[in-house]
C-alpha cells in the first residue's frame, strides 16, 4: 500500500509562527522565574547527595549518582553570580541532556510545565535578573509574570561547562 507525499512542502509563513507554542519547564532561583525547553529536559529529581569534585569550576556543585550512572550538578545560583540560600525541600535538580550527556542544574523550586504562544517572547534586556543577556534567549510575558528563557546552548558552549561535561570522574 503506498502513501501519497506532498511534493509542494510550502515554507512558515507569519502566521505560522505566531501559532508556534514553546512547551517549557519553569522553575525558579529566588524571585525570578525562568524556563527552559522540555526537549532537553530527561527528569527532575528531589534533591539528594552531591558529592563535591575538587579542583571543579566554582559553580559545580559536585557530582551524583542516577541510577548508576556519574552526572556533574551545576549550581544554577553559583553560575548566575546569585547569593546562595539554604537549600529546602523544595530544592530540585532539573537533569538535561546535552550532546549525549546528563548534566543536572541545582534550582531553588520547580514551578511547572508550561505551553505558551512563541509571539509573546521578547528578545531580553542586555542584563535580567544579574544574568548576562548571552544566557538568555528571550522573556516570555504570561499574565502577571515574566519567564526569563535561558538559552541552554550557550551555557553548554561555555568552556567551563565543556571542561565540566568532560571531567574524567564523570564518564
Amino acid at each position: 500500500m503506498s502513501q501519497a507525499h506532498p511534493t509542494n512542502i510550502s515554507p512558515l509563513t507569519a502566521e505560522d509562527i505566531d501559532n508556534t507554542i514553546l512547551q517549557l519547564v519553569s522553575f525558579k532561583l529566588g524571585d525570578e522565574e525562568f524556563a527552559v525547553d522540555i526537549l532537553i529536559v530527561s527528569e527532575i529529581i528531589r534533591l539528594v547527595q552531591i558529592t563535591p569534585v575538587p579542583h571543579a569550576p566554582h559553580f559545580i556543585e559536585g557530582v551524583i549518582n542516577l541510577r548508576g550512572r556519574v552526572l556533574p550538578v551545576v549550581g544554577l545560583r553559583k553560575r548566575f553570580h546569585m547569593p546562595e540560600v539554604e537549600q529546602t525541600d523544595q530544592t530540585r535538580i532539573i537533569v538535561m541532556m546535552w550532546e549525549n550527556q546528563l548534566v543536572g542544574f541545582l534550582v531553588d523550586s520547580v514551578s511547572e510545565v508550561l505551553r505558551i504562544p512563541a509571539n509573546t517572547v521578547e528578545n531580553a534586556p542586555p542584563v535580567v535578573a544579574g544574568v548576562g543577556a548571552e544566557y538568555i534567549k528571550g522573556v516570555g510575558k504570561l499574565d502577571d509574570r515574566l519567564l526569563i528563557l535561558l538559552n541552554m546552548g550557550f551555557l553548554f558552549a561555555n568552556s567551563e561547562m565543556q571542561e565540566t561535561i568532560n571531567m574524567p570522574s564523570v564518564q
